[in-house]
């Protein structure tokens, strides 16, 4: 008996372990296997010492044993490298390529022994590792029928616990950062507007011609936020790049850097700013398409002169400028990427996304726009520099997320206070009564839906009563005598709120007056301000709670407040800003900085010029242009009354200035009356 045979006997190799294969019936057993390849070499010795050929019978056995055995190992073998991969049972008839591959493989000697050498090579330890493996296989396979069923809601149901586990430690350290994750979550595909235009329309209408031409499209690099178009400059890195500040509880915060030319750029574009000329800024544009803080300001002009296909173009330029210096690890949907708005290199990303936020509503795209909205506030949502928690609502409710909304309200309630929000205890009363009017839902839960929607509706006509006559307003609804008359929703609501509260009442109503004009939604605020009224004139306790509320609340607005309305440009609430908000100069591409800004680098002195010993004429070329210098160097001031005097007088000829561009801006000239008779004779008399 050779070596190979006695080592298949005593078990040393591979394969020719007790194994049970269970219901799989691949061939043999291994005892049986091994006195057939017993038989083997005894037939060939037997064959060498006669030379006498053996029967057919003989043969014949000895070809079946032969294929037997070739066939259980190599069966053997695939089931243990599947015990390696832990891979699940794969029956013969799923797999039809060993089955064809063993059915038809020639029965030689060769392909034995070359399985033999395979199965020599490899060392006792892998034995025991796959013998483990393979009883581990056995019990899978044996509840395997009862497991498919449950299958995907086991792993629905790991990944839920999962959740849970990681949402509660995280949200004990960092106020609930787990559950802002999971309610704002974004997705890289919501983030194109072709995605919900394609919903509403189909993509033939919304991609048209556009399928042929993008074979011939030059490459570009691979963006979520905006994609180039052909009609931009070729673009060349500006000289914005990305760091990883550092990385704590879980966020990883960046900030954005500018190179020294960049840095050059960027002190041009504060002069032409100051020249109050935008073709200056055009042609600081030409030299440098890719200038951030230039092609916001240069939106805004656009869009004042009504060009908004201009406009929008400018502000997707400057995304995807924004776009190509990311940071490798920075993450648009992880909600752990975090941007300080305190850096002024930072600020402008938070602009360019809310630009293209409002570009993207106006343009009829809620829920590409409410994306957005969540990706600002991601960005970072403790401080909130934008205070986006004040019109999320109305995209929510515009994109019809209204589960979205009401799981947001519950969930950031207890550590942001969102009760105290005019917008958010309107919209989540409105939220309930549009789940109420569902067709779907049940007649049980619909009237649940109808009570707590009632309910708080008339606690926030009670908290907010100066709420409803300027959105009856708006609405053009006509109220009824009773309620325009009563001391509760008259004038003297108006006149007696806080200014913050003025502020964030003319805004909600402003940008949400048209979700209120529907019928249905109009008779429910109709029955809901009668039950209001009753129960102020009963002097229901939560009236006058709510009144000592109002007065020691809302007394001053944060600056991210004042900043969001100067953005919203809505009149009703830029007619509510303080004094000290609307007399200081507002940038476009910096509305409101904060006054504790992390500055990296500033802008070189400029030499001015003394006032004092200045001219008229001096000054008026002053006021044109801010560089222009008569003299050429400083001079100290020697009074001060007439310092003062020039200064007002410098004011002055501001101010004419400012009227004559009025003037010339409004000027229409006439076409002069044209004759009933076009072929009179010039030379003819009247």
């Amino acid at each position: 008996m050779s070596t190979r045979a006695l080592r298949r006997l005593k078990g040393k190799q591979r394969g020719q372990e007790a194994l049970d294969l269970g219901d799989l019936s691949l061939g043999d057993s291994p005892e049986e296997q091994a006195e057939a390849e017993v038989g083997e070499e005894q037939l060939d010795t037997a064959n060498a010492a006669n030379v006498s050929p053996p029967s057919n019978s003989k043969s014949s056995s000895r070809k079946t044993k032969k294929n037997k055995a070739q066939k259980n190992f190599s069966n053997i073998y695939e089931l243990i490298g599947d015990a390696e991969n832990e891979s699940d049972r794969v029956s013969p008839d799923e797999d039809p390529e060993k089955n064809k591959g063993s059915g038809t493989r020639k029965n030689n000697n060769k392909d034995v022994e070359n399985q033999d050498q395979k199965h020599e090579e490899e060392s006792t330890k892998s034995g025991d590792r796959a013998k483990k493996k393979k009883k581990k296989k056995k019990t899978k396979t044996s509840e395997d029928g009862q497991l498919n069923g449950a299958a995907t809601e086991n792993i629905d149901l790991l990944l839920e616990n999962v959740e849970l586990s990681n949402g509660v430690s995280l949200q004990s350290e960092d106020c609930g950062c787990s559950v802002r994750r999971s309610v704002l979550h974004v997705e890289h595909r919501n983030l194109n507007p072709e995605t919900e235009l394609k919903r509403y329309f189909g993509a033939r209408a919304v991609l048209g011609d556009q399928r042929p031409r993008q074979r011939n499209r030059h490459f570009h690099r691979s963006t979520w936020m905006t994609s180039p178009k052909e009609s931009w400059p070729r673009f060349s890195r500006p000289g914005i790049s990305m760091t990883l500040l550092e990385s704590k509880n879980g966020g990883h915060y960046f900030t954005f850097e500018h190179n020294r030319d960049y840095q050059q750029v960027q002190f041009k574009f504060l002069d032409a700013v100051e020249s109050m000329d935008p073709n200056n800024i055009v042609a600081l544009l030409q030299l440098n398409p890719y200038h951030i803080d230039s092609l916001l300001q240069l939106s805004d002009v656009c869009r004042i002169q009504e060009d908004q296909e201009m406009a929008r173009d400018l502000i997707e330029r400057a995304l995807y400028s924004f776009e190509c210096a990311f940071h490798p690890l920075f993450s648009l949907t992880s909600g752990t990427s975090q941007l300080d708005y305190l850096r002024p290199e930072n600020r402008a990303f938070y602009l360019a996304l809310y630009k293209h936020m409002m570009f993207l509503e106006k343009r009829g795209c809620p829920r590409t726009a409410l994306e957005y909205c969540k990706l600002i506030l991601c960005l970072d949502p403790d401080s909130d520099p934008l205070c986006m928690l004040l019109l999320i609502d109305f995209l929510m409710l515009r994109s019809r997320e209204y589960k979205s909304l009401l799981q947001l309200y519950q969930d950031w309630e207890e550590h942001r206070n969102l009760s105290q929000l005019p917008n958010f205890a309107f919209s989540c009363a409105l939220c309930h009564f549009h789940l109420s009017q569902q067709e779907d839902v049940d007649p049980e839960e619909s009237d649940k839906q109808r009570r707590q929607a009632d309910q708080m509706l008339q606690n926030a006509l009670i908290m907010f009563p100066g709420v409803l006559m300027p959105l009856l307003d708006l609405c053009t609804v006509q109220p009824d005598s009773t309620v325009s008359s009563h001391s509760f929703f008259g004038p003297k609501s108006q006149i007696g709120q806080p200014p913050a509260l003025a502020e964030l009442t003319a805004l909600y109503v402003g940008r949400t007056y048209s979700l209120w004009k529907e019928a249905a939604v109009m008779l429910w605020l109709e029955e809901s301000v009668k039950e209001v009224l009753r129960r102020v004139d009963a002097k229901d306790a939560l009236v006058e709670d709510c009144q000592n509320k109002r007065k020691q609340r809302y007394q001053s607005a944060p600056r991210n407040i004042h900043r969001h309305v100067l953005l919203s440009e809505i009149k009703e609430a830029t007619s509510t800003l303080p004094l000290e908000v609307t007399t200081q100069p507002v940038m476009g591409f910096d509305p409101l900085p904060p006054l504790d800004s992390v500055i990296s680098y500033t802008r070189p002195e400029r030499q001015h010029v003394g006032a004092s010993n200045e001219s008229t004429l001096s000054l008026f070329f002053r006021s044109l242009l801010p560089n222009f210098n008569l003299q050429g160097g400083l001079r100290q001031e020697d009074d001060m009354e007439v310092a003062r005097a020039g200064q007002e007088l410098n004011q002055e000829v501001n101010r004419l200035m400012v009227a004559m561009r009025d003037m010339l801006a409004n000027i229409r000239f006439q076409e002069p009356p044209r004759e009933d008779n076009p072929y009179r004779d010039e030379d003819e008399w009247d």
